[in-house]
């Protein structure tokens, strides 16, 4: 899977600000069956917030694993929360698309998106 760009993470990021955590990661660390949850949610969703309760060397380290394991894309690491996509061709719900533009030559605003 190609890695995303600059823009596509944007979206993806913004996306992502109004979903819960939909796994947590606790002491025992990144285990199998912790592994098959997230590759189940992440077919199902196909963008997803992990909370990891462990210090950032160790999110790190799980955050690079999730993705290689799983062929998935890091889209943010903020805290002790981590974002991950994954398109799904069969589900397809999240459409990657660039931010759309004034007919003149400044992008729209925040304020001039949320009007949309």
């Amino acid at each position: 899977m190609p890695a995303l760009t600059v823009q596509e993470r944007l979206t993806l990021k913004g996306r992502a600000h109004q979903l819960k955590p939909t796994v947590m990661i606790g002491n025992a660390g990144l285990t199998e069956s912790v592994l098959a949850e997230i590759e189940r949610t992440l077919k199902l969703h196909e963008l997803i917030k992990i909370r990891v309760m462990a210090e950032r060397p160790e999110r790190e380290a799980i955050l690079g694993e999730i993705c290689t394991r799983l062929d998935a894309e890091p889209v943010q690491h903020i805290g002790k929360i981590l974002v991950i996509f994954k398109p799904n061709p069969d589900a397809h719900k999240i459409e990657i698309r660039r931010m759309p533009q004034h007919k003149g030559k400044k992008p729209l605003t925040k304020k001039q998106l949320g009007n949309r």
